[in-house]
């Protein structure tokens, strides 16, 4: 046998996923941080959409605004952190906490089961943790990887977000049972901490391959400095991340649309409770079986060859003709389609794509600035899209008018992400050795 044949088999592996060889250990480090991320998160999602149904449909807003006032909340204490804690070690700390919190609900789940504040609580705190345990996962990576690398990487390394969305509602189905809702919180909070030690390899592997640039690798180890509030305040400055914004507050509120059309038509063909899980449960299965099969195999090689806008403006486009199915046929069985069709292409194009454009900007505004679109500006855009898709169906009572609206949102959203994409096409070309720009 040739003593190059496992070299060999590595390279032809690498050519089919698009990877260069001395890349594959942050591949494999930034798939098991996403893996392990959204195995913890998705084990109990299922749960908080069923509580979220527990409180009634019709006083779903009121959850999107109390989700984003504890956004507000949280701000300036990620601000604080992202300010005083070096990068590198921004993501344990944080996950850290977390991981304690979980542990918290885990005890008081076990004490009082049935109190529907409490429950309430893990709604808003679980929907708070998603995006910012998210938007810092992605802040690693952008941060981490380069703008080229991101383009052939980033989709192959979010796969394992998709993996970890099917691996976790099983898990969840499985073990609720044995263990009840506070044996799976604390499961959940050791698979944060491990998604952590992952994030701290993909930041060796830089050490071990480091690049001379502007940003300088030696500064992951230096706090950002700046003041808790700069997320805010970079955003504000830039017209690029304000771009990214308004592409952001388009997203949320076509996800807050489709929300409230989804627990609508769940609560009204599935009345029973564990119906109405089992339903989420293979909702997110099949979303997630989907978005892997694209992430693996496609997403890179589109970015590479036609760029990120191709990925910003696909989903967008499909989505209108979506919106105007529903309009015309407001049943569950089109609005399942519709959904999964968002949601594989949110995950397996999207979103990175939406990552791809932080690789070109300084790491104040991958960090910060990203933690406040991803934040602050996407929960509130989920809460004042719900009062307006409260309202639309208040005055007009016909489902059709809402999502005749939201086809002419995603349309906007659409002619957002094109306009970006040429943008970070623009800024990756004035790069010079790597060096991301100062003004974006």
């Amino acid at each position: 046998m040739p003593t190059d044949l496992p070299q060999r088999f590595l390279r032809r592996i690498a050519r089919l996923f698009n990877v260069e060889p001395h890349e594959a250990p942050a591949v494999v480090a930034g798939l098991a941080m996403f893996f392990l991320l959204f195995t913890s998160y998705f084990m109990l999602r299922p749960v908080r959409e069923t509580m979220g149904i527990a409180g009634g449909v019709k006083n779903l807003q009121w959850l999107f605004t109390g989700t984003f006032v504890a956004t507000l909340i949280v701000l300036p204490v990620f601000g604080w952190l992202a300010s005083k804690l070096p990068r590198r070690t921004l993501l344990p700390w944080l996950y850290a906490g977390c991981a304690v919190l979980l542990a918290g609900f885990a005890v008081s789940f076990r004490l009082d089961p049935d109190n529907l504040w409490v429950a309430r609580g893990f709604y808003i705190w679980l929907s708070v943790f998603n995006l910012v345990a998210i938007s810092l996962a992605w802040s690693v990576l952008a941060d981490v990887l380069r703008a080229p690398q991101a383009k052939r990487t980033f989709a192959l390394i979010a796969s394992g977000a998709s993996i970890g969305g099917l691996t976790g509602p099983v898990a969840g189905a499985v073990l609720v049972g044995p263990l009840g809702h506070a044996g799976l919180l604390m499961i959940s909070a050791m698979l944060l901490l491990a998604s952590a030690a992952a994030a701290a390899a993909l930041h060796r592997w830089r050490d071990a391959h480091p690049i001379q640039d502007g940003d300088g690798d030696t500064s992951r180890s230096e706090p950002l400095g700046g003041n808790p509030f700069e997320g805010a305040t970079e955003t504000l400055r830039s017209p690029y991340l304000v771009g990214i914004t308004i592409f952001v507050l388009l997203l949320a509120s076509i996800n807050t649309f489709l929300y409230f059309e989804q627990a609508r038509l769940v609560a009204e063909y599935f009345p029973d409770r564990a119906a109405q899980t089992r339903v989420f449960g293979m909702i997110d299965a099949v979303v997630q079986a989907l978005s892997l099969i694209i992430q693996a195999f496609f997403t890179g090689q589109v970015a590479k060859r036609l760029g990120v806008g191709v990925l910003l403006v696909s989903v967008p486009a499909a989505m209108v003709l979506g919106f105007l199915a529903l309009a015309m046929a407001p049943v569950f069985a089109v609005f399942v389609v519709v959904m999964v069709m968002r949601r594989v292409g949110e995950y397996a194009l999207v979103r990175p794509g939406r990552e791809m454009l932080y690789t070109v900007v300084p790491p104040a505004q991958k960090y910060k600035a990203k933690n406040f679109i991803d934040t602050v500006v996407y929960r509130g855009g989920d809460a004042v899209s719900g009062w307006v898709k409260r309202g639309i169906d208040v005055v007009s009572e016909n489902p059709a008018v809402a999502m005749i609206f939201a086809a002419v949102l995603a349309a906007c959203w659409g002619v957002c992400g094109y306009f970006l994409g040429r943008r970070e096409q623009a800024l990756e070309g004035s790069s010079v050795g790597g060096q991301t720009p100062n003004g974006v």
